[in-house]
């Protein structure tokens, strides 16, 4: 057995915490800028772009499918990027997700449609979305552990939600970009409307990757890598000592199902012909509760710096069971100030609180060496099933895409597995950076023996 000694930390720069966090909230908004758009085209466009018109309810259902596919591909994805986000840095992951996205999200305002191609149109759709959830899946994790491992002890949870408050952003931008291109005439939209701002990605990497790239990379795994060196097999460490904690960040990670609902699922019922709404308005709606989402998650942040992070997950995850049964019964009556009054409280206000603490949440479960890879495996497992629980929940509407109460008690259902993962998990809050991940934790800096 050795005890390892602390070098010098090579990353302890006045502000370089505040730049973590920059680096992160704009990296984030710009990678899912990239990965909502999708969605609203999904929703909006697809069905007609991209698959057969005879039967609107099954293009619809395929266009959706096509949402699912980038989560599936996202924990193959997390095998992959969280070995390597452990082995050679997180700094280098986040640069690379970045550009990946970029790339297919622009490939994807270039493919030509079914009537140009027929079903090789769907084929390569489906492709471009497999490179997205690749890039996804090495995203939030990379830059989660980035965050937190730069940030002061007592405000982990801060510093890490701007993470979630970029993605925000993004989706947010993503929405504001979608609004005039979803008023456009009809032939104007389904010719070369839809395709502006997929192209617009090329503006987007180039972004992020100037910022980015000069992020220093975190004093945790710079020590780490100085001291004990990295592990060579991240999986198997993690499996062999975190396992429980990654069956928690999967049952944890489903709450995200109540976000492709809101964003995708709901937007495709409203916009249908049972209940007739513009595509405008709901994107508007959708615009207003990402405003106040960015408020909202720093405040729930700050909140678990000060009592903990399981009280302030535990709010979200049941409270967004009941408003988003509120959400879909206002949109199922059509009035437009119900719908947008609910939806903000929904998805502005209460699921932040859920959507603002698991990075610091999931992160603090896991120690140095293999955060980002159980991070990265359990989130995108569990956001494997939230993707496709946009088509599963356009099965359970029904022929006519209009039963939103069983769309809800679905998306409450999603929901249980997220508060029995907070109620068993230890609260970490207080830990020391140097201390999480083990066992039974100290208050104190002593070193971490470790095996030779």
């Amino acid at each position: 057995m050795t005890h390892a000694v602390a070098p010098r930390d090579p990353a302890d720069a006045v502000g370089q915490p505040k730049k973590a966090a920059a680096a992160a909230w704009i990296g984030s908004a710009l990678e899912y800028y990239d990965f909502f758009i999708y969605g609203s085209a999904a929703a909006l466009i697809f069905p007609k772009v991209f698959f057969d018109e005879s039967d609107p309810a099954t293009a619809t259902l395929l266009s959706l499918a096509t949402f699912g596919v980038a989560y599936a591909a996202r924990p193959v994805g997390a095998l992959f990027l969280g070995h390597f986000g452990d082995r050679v840095g997180r700094k280098k992951i986040m640069v690379f997700t970045l550009i990946l996205m970029g790339l297919s999200t622009f490939l994807i305002g270039c493919l030509p449609t079914r009537a140009q191609v027929g079903s090789l149109a769907p084929v390569l759709l489906v492709a471009c979305r497999v490179l997205q959830g690749i890039s996804a899946a090495g995203e939030q994790a990379s830059a989660n552990s980035m965050t937190l491992e730069h940030a002061p002890p007592d405000r982990r949870g801060f510093f890490t939600s701007f993470t979630l408050s970029g993605t925000q952003g993004g989706q947010l931008i993503a929405t504001l970009v979608f609004i005039p291109v979803a008023a456009l005439p009809e032939d104007q939209l389904l010719s070369w409307g839809w395709r502006v701002p997929f192209w617009a990605s090329v503006a987007v990497a180039v972004v992020g990757y100037g910022i980015r790239r000069g992020l220093e990379e975190t004093p945790a795994f710079a020590k780490q890598a100085a001291t004990e060196g990295v592990v060579k097999l991240p999986l198997v460490v993690l499996l062999r000592e975190h396992w429980v904690d990654v069956l928690r960040v999967i049952g944890g990670a489903l709450i995200a199902s109540v976000s492709t609902i809101f964003t995708v699922w709901a937007l495709a019922y409203a916009t249908s012909d049972s209940v007739g709404m513009s595509r405008s308005s709901m994107l508007w709606v959708g615009a207003l509760a990402n405003l106040v989402a960015l408020g909202a998650i720093p405040l729930w942040a700050t909140l678990s710096d000060r009592i903990g992070r399981r009280p302030v997950f535990l709010i979200g995850a049941v409270g967004s069971a009941i408003t988003m049964f509120l959400y879909l019964w206002a949109i199922s009556t059509g009035n437009y100030a119900l719908i947008l009054i609910l939806g903000i409280v929904t998805f502005g206000m209460v699921y932040s609180a859920a959507n603002g603490v698991w990075p610091s949440f999931y992160g603090e479960m896991f120690s140095t060496r293999v955060r980002l890879s159980g991070m990265a495996i359990g989130t995108q497992i569990g956001f494997a099933v939230a993707g496709f629980a946009v088509t599963f929940a356009a099965q359970i509407a029904g022929p006519d895409g209009s039963d939103w109460s069983s769309v809800a008690l679905f998306t409450a259902a999603l929901c249980v597995p997220p508060v029995i993962a907070a109620l068993s998990a230890r609260e970490t809050h207080w830990i020391p950076t140097e201390h999480l991940g083990e066992r039974t934790p100290q208050g104190a800096s002593q070193p971490e023996t470790v095996r030779a």
